[in-house]
């Protein structure tokens, strides 16, 4: 596709990126892409697609929200304090998470079983009021 001469329709472009039309839609409601509307719908030129494809990118990957696309998007300083901020977050989900999968496999490993809250150690590692 080469800028404005081929458009993608909406449905196309969904489809392509894997989203529901809707999710365009609120994109689009947000500010944070502009189709081009014909009477047919809404199209969508090369510079809307990678737009498209990078906010899919950092909504999997980034875990970004909607605010932080849209900041991101308008060039607005503090960027990387932004992405710093991010990344604190994702590192202390990956944190808790791998205490999780630890203590899980603890549980798994675990001789008892039935009543879990009797097991000797468990009760080792857990403190409960006097």
């Amino acid at each position: 596709m080469d800028g404005m001469r081929e458009l993608a329709g909406i449905r196309r472009v969904a489809e392509h990126f894997g989203l529901p039309a809707s999710t365009l839609h609120y994109w689009e409601r947000r500010g944070l892409i502009t189709p081009h509307r014909r009477v047919a719908g809404r199209y969508y030129d090369t510079e809307q697609l990678y737009r498209i494809a990078l906010i899919k990118k950092w909504r999997e990957t980034g875990l970004l929200g909607i605010e932080e696309i849209a900041t991101l998007l308008t060039g607005a300083p503090g960027r990387s304090a932004l992405i710093g901020e991010r990344m604190r977050v994702i590192e202390q989900r990956i944190a808790e998470l791998e205490r999780a999968r630890g203590y899980l496999a603890e549980l798994r490993g675990c001789p008892c079983e039935s009543g879990l809250e009797r097991c000797p150690a468990f009760r080792e590692s857990t403190e409960i009021p006097a």
